[in-house]
């Protein structure tokens, strides 16, 4: 029989009438066998997350203050839905336990994961399938990491017992039995582990939009939905800004070839984005898969004639930002130059120390440093084998009157990165987007 695990956002677990239309999504495909919910979300714009609520109780007790006064607002939350959706449901108990846990300093994490569990078991009841705790089943080492393996192995043997069951996402336990959770948006990474775990065919999100947009909608105006994507170009967009699927849920079902399904549970008809291993096919229209772009960005630049015949230039310019705990994002070279782009908090408070030292390790006949710079990733595996792509994506940023201030490139050739100041940003982003989109 064919498994599909089925992940549900906040945003389509807020209120009872998001969990019917859960249900109904559920229910319509018997495949859809292992379900994981996310606590409740906004039910309107000016509305709370249940998680940012639980964080709230959780300050509260912290500082000292009063919980009895905010946490009856949880409690509504979550019997408003019982009632709604006219379960005979009892949760006070559990409502009870988790207020004196928080007033009794259970930890930051015991207080966020529980919008998932108290979620999780109100939608289990309602489906008629069965509960799976996630403590019982997802594991972390003592320094906080996350234990792929005890993991993989504890869930695939619980699931094997159930034919249908829910799963809360989010959290997992250390091995002294605290709860942990992952970060937020973890429930993203919780899904792709059970769908790892089950040996899913599917891999189904579902959220607030119709799929992964072709750039951030927010720059963009009615940007398109991409068809297909690849995880390598999912990974690059994210990386980039783009912030439908958590960046770290990618790698559990790559792992295993399960492809992912972005769905809208408002708009369950539409067929939303296929993420997939990998495919030769791309939209010959488009060419390009998305774009998206960062700001935030500095540049040191090191200039030095010879630079190309001094051996380990590179290593030592490289470990001066190592042992300052300063990862780089992307190294444009010439003979005689050497920039290094990272992002500009990360060297915000360490500038004179790196320019003093790396000085003293490789004697440049100048260094600067500029910050202000915004990154653009123009992303799809159709450049390979579209000519003149480059030169669009140039040509469009010219045609917008903006200057490119650095160019980089893999070999892959699945990716161009442009970096311009960041007050062209938007104007660059739309002027490539429209070039490749008309």
């Amino acid at each position: 029989m064919e498994i599909k695990v089925v992940k549900f956002g906040g945003s389509s677990l807020a209120d009872a009438e998001h969990f019917k239309q859960v249900a109904d999504i559920i229910k319509a495909d018997p495949a859809r066998r292992f379900v994981v919910p996310s606590a409740p979300g906004k039910r309107f714009s000016n509305d709370i997350k249940v998680t940012d609520m639980l964080y709230e109780c959780f300050e509260l007790t912290r500082n000292g203050g009063d919980v009895n006064a905010y946490f009856p607002k949880i409690v509504e939350r979550y019997t408003s839905i019982i009632a709604e959706l006219g379960m005979n449901f009892d949760i006070s108990g559990e409502l009870e336990y988790v207020k004196n846990a928080i007033m009794h300093h259970s930890g930051r994490d015991y207080a966020a994961s529980r919008g998932e569990y108290l979620n999780g078991m109100i939608l289990a009841k309602y489906l008629g399938f069965d509960f799976v705790d996630a403590e019982n089943v997802i594991f972390f080492r003592n320094d906080g990491s996350f234990d792929e393996d005890k993991t993989n192995e504890e869930m695939r043997r619980e699931l094997k017992k159930h034919k249908y069951a829910v799963i809360p996402g989010f959290y997992g336990c250390m091995p002294n039995g605290t709860i942990k959770t992952f970060s937020r948006g973890g429930s993203d990474i919780t899904g792709a582990i059970v769908a790892r775990a089950a040996e899913a065919d599917l891999y189904e999100n579902w959220t607030d939009v119709s799929g992964f947009k072709m750039a951030d909608p927010r720059i963009v105006k009615d940007p398109c939905t991409i068809d297909t994507i690849t995880y390598r170009e999912l990974r690059e967009l994210s990386y980039m800004g783009a912030t439908v699927l958590h960046d770290e849920s990618i790698f559990p079902v790559r792992y295993a070839g399960i492809p992912i399904n972005i769905r809208n549970t408002n708009c369950p008809e539409d067929r939303g984005t296929m993420i997939v291993p990998g495919t030769s096919e791309y939209d010959t229209k488009h060419i390009i898969t998305g774009v998206a772009g960062r700001k935030g960005y500095s540049v040191v630049t090191i200039e030095k004639d010879m630079m190309n015949a001094e051996v380990g230039f590179g290593r030592k310019v490289l470990e001066v930002f190592e042992d300052d705990d300063i990862s780089f994002e992307h190294l444009p070279s010439g003979i005689d130059t050497m920039s290094i782009v990272l992002e500009t908090k990360s060297i915000e408070e360490k500038r004179e120390r790196v320019l003093t030292r790396l000085q003293k390790a490789v004697r440049p006949d100048s260094i600067a440093v500029e910050d202000g710079l915004a990154l653009i990733a123009v992303v799809g595996r159709g450049m390979v084998r579209a000519k003149g792509t480059a030169t669009r994506v140039f040509d469009a940023i010219a045609g917008a009157d903006v200057n490119i201030k650095m160019i980089d490139q893999g070999s892959s050739e699945m990716n161009i990165i442009i970096g311009v100041e960041e007050h062209d940003f938007e104007k660059a982003l739309n002027a490539i987007y429209s070039e490749f989109v008309k």
